[in-house]
């Protein structure tokens, strides 16, 4: 399931441990001593909120991640290697043009030949490889085990099953309970979100006529002339929505979000919780059988691109390495980069089957950094998946994975893919899990939707309202802990790019170290009563920093 938060409304960053680089090519010193920063009280303006995740705390209290400090200073016209970035994801528009310059292209493959020139065992894979063929939407990873379980265990109690099959029957159980909780739950936020968008409709239609314009303000909401019951009852309704508006955002913002909402419900109703939907016979594997690999195809954009599915990769692609100073719609956090697109996850559940081989694909066509925004709390072949982290880890390759939506302790829930088996015990040192960070500095650092964790979190990086590329050469804001771990990933393959001598666990071990860190509380899972240390968020307690990340790569690499 991919990443990017689902909630329509939402309501940083620290100390460095380094003192200085020591380093005769980089003599800058790192930020530190952050809580000392005032806070920004103005709103932000489009140009600051479309470059957020770029901006400097110090120089412009805005909790980014000093990323064009870094190109200015340190950067500046050094050379570097090429890394290739593996994006498993929904899939990528190859073709966006802000991307096409930076996709990359398989060298052994001759296009369009039908056959698997450098044997490889993926047929013209060019630019990546599309693990769901033609398929696109799919049941939830709980409803699949509900659907393969259920007539087995129907009509069935714990006592009167085998004890050798009673972990089995637990899960059926655990599924169906979260199957009917989720349906319910779903059925009833569409019907919320369709009487909402009636009477904003409605509203909106009545004011806009009588203030002359479609864009207007909370303040001159309020002051429109309301005669009648009817006005005075729309007027009170569009400005108690304002209140659930980021600043900036106008009520036709609003209806759109709330149509999305719609459009999200509707989609698991009909698709990710309904029982009676296969979404993967079009592919023709057994997706319990980890050695059926012909399957799939290389056509990365998935079978109808302008469909909302592709936005989701080409979004993270954007922000990793949409193509810099190109006088286009934005700035990838990288250069030097070549973006491998693997389409691995549908509008649903994602396989383990295809997450374990896209994993092993990536790393056996020359990724160094993979990409992972994705993920489920229920797995079937987990095992599958740890052993691709753990292949990925032999072959030196680093693994920015996301930590999800649901502003969940994952210390306490665990989340798939993961590499931890017991919540304390890594399987590898190459996997490094984001939180998202809000673009406010202060007790709302942290994104009311990020999941956290002090064991299976790492660290936290940029997730709230990030502007990047989508489909058709258009450019979106989206949010979640999707769009923080393409920052990351964005950060490491830069950190690879300039000091390819250092192994991906010490690129991880960077990352972490020399991140940001603050002692201010924060808001939890956007609980206004749930406030606790945000250091005591993530295993390193602080966010990540390119500009603190170069210095001591390049003091670690000498």
């Amino acid at each position: 399931m991919i990443l990017s938060s689902n909630k329509v409304f939402v309501t940083i960053a620290s100390s460095m441990i380094l003192a200085s680089c020591g380093s005769p090519s980089i003599i800058s010193v790192p930020i530190e001593n952050i809580d000392s920063i005032p806070l920004k009280n103005m709103d932000l303006t489009e140009n600051q909120l479309k470059n957020w995740n770029s901006f400097d705390l110090v120089s412009d209290t805005i909790p980014g991640m000093s990323v064009n400090k870094a190109y200015t200073e340190l950067i500046q016209n050094k050379k570097g290697q090429k890394v290739i970035v593996g994006v498993i994801d929904s899939g990528v528009d190859i073709e966006h043009e802000d991307l096409k310059e930076v996709v990359w292209t398989n060298p052994k493959e001759i296009k369009g030949n039908g056959k698997d020139d450098d044997n490889n065992g993926y047929v013209d894979d060019i630019h990546g490889w599309n693990f769901l063929g033609d398929s696109e939407d799919e049941n939830l990873e709980f409803v699949r085990i509900m659907k393969k379980l259920k007539p087995k265990y129907t009509g069935k109690t714990l006592a009167s099953v085998a004890e050798a099959d009673r972990g089995e029957y637990q899960n059926y159980i655990e599924a169906k309970a979260e199957f009917e909780k989720e349906y319910q739950e779903n059925s009833g936020q569409k019907i919320q979100y369709e009487q909402i968008l009636q009477l904003s409709e409605a509203s909106h239609k009545a004011i806009s006529a009588a203030l002359g314009k479609e864009d207007y303000s909370k303040e001159e909401l309020l002051k429109t002339e309301a005669k009648t019951a009817e006005m005075q009852q729309y007027v009170a309704f569009l400005a108690q929505m304002f209140g659930f508006m980021d600043p900036g955002d106008t009520i036709p913002d609003f209806i759109k979000s709330i149509k999305e909402g719609i459009d999200h419900f509707t989609e698991q109703l009909n698709y990710n919780l309904n029982a009676e939907f296969d979404g993967r016979t079009v592919v023709g594997d057994n997706v319990d059988d980890i050695t059926d690999t012909k399957y799939g195809n290389s056509n990365v954009m998935g079978p109808d691109p302008k469909k909302e599915g592709l936005k989701h990769g080409t979004h993270v692609a954007g922000i990793i390495a949409a193509k810099r100073n190109n006088g286009k719609g934005m700035n990838g956090v990288a250069q030097n980069v070549e973006i491998m697109a693997i389409r691995a996850v549908p509008n649903g559940d994602e396989y383990d089957k295809d997450i374990a081989l896209a994993l092993r694909y990536a790393v056996d066509n020359g990724a160094k950094v993979i990409n992972t925004s994705f993920g489920k709390y229920y797995s079937t072949h987990p095992e599958w998946v740890r052993e691709a982290i753990r292949y990925a880890a032999s072959k030196d390759v680093l693994i920015v994975n996301a930590a999800g939506n649901e502003g969940t302790d994952l210390d306490q829930k665990a989340v798939y893919p993961n590499d931890q088996t017991d919540n304390n015990t890594e399987i590898a040192d190459n996997f490094i899990t984001i939180g998202a960070l809000n673009y406010v500095y202060g007790s709302n650092l942290v994104a009311d939707f990020s999941n956290y964790g002090k064991s299976n979190v790492d660290a936290f990086a940029p997730g709230v309202k990030i502007w990047s590329t989508t489909p058709n050469n258009s450019y979106e804001y989206l949010q979640g802990t999707s769009m923080a771990a393409p920052a990351v990933a964005g950060v490491a393959a830069l950190i690879r790019s300039y000091f390819p001598s250092l192994k991906a666990a010490q690129v991880k071990q960077i990352l972490m170290d020399s991140g940001l860190n603050t002692k201010t509380s924060v808001v939890i899972g956007g609980e206004q009563t749930n406030v606790g240390s945000f250091s005591n968020l993530s295993k390193s307690g602080k966010m990540v920093n390119l500009y603190n990340a170069f210095i001591m790569a390049d003091k670690l690499s000498k």
